[in-house]
């Protein structure tokens, strides 16, 4: 959900998403002065948050579906 909801700010403003990182060791603090320079770069990095956010949830429902049908078929054979 972290990556869908910053994947959004991304997307909305881009450079108050960077400035919001921009907390850390110093390479990290360069890497968001970056980004808060580049928009546009920060809005795609941003829809790609947003995809593997959702990717990763769906992946994590589907796992989940496929235990539970599982441990329905035991609880069945017992």
């Amino acid at each position: 959900m972290v990556l869908i909801g910053d994947g959004v700010m991304a997307l909305i403003s881009p450079e108050d998403d960077a400035l919001a990182w921009k907390h850390g060791p110093k390479l990290w603090k360069q890497l968001m002065g970056e980004l808060q320079q580049r928009p546009v770069l920060t809005r795609a990095i941003g829809a790609l948050q947003i995809a593997g956010g959702i990717w990763w949830a769906m992946s994590q429902e589907q796992e989940y579906e496929a235990e539970l049908a599982k441990s329905e078929e035991d609880s069945a054979k017992s």
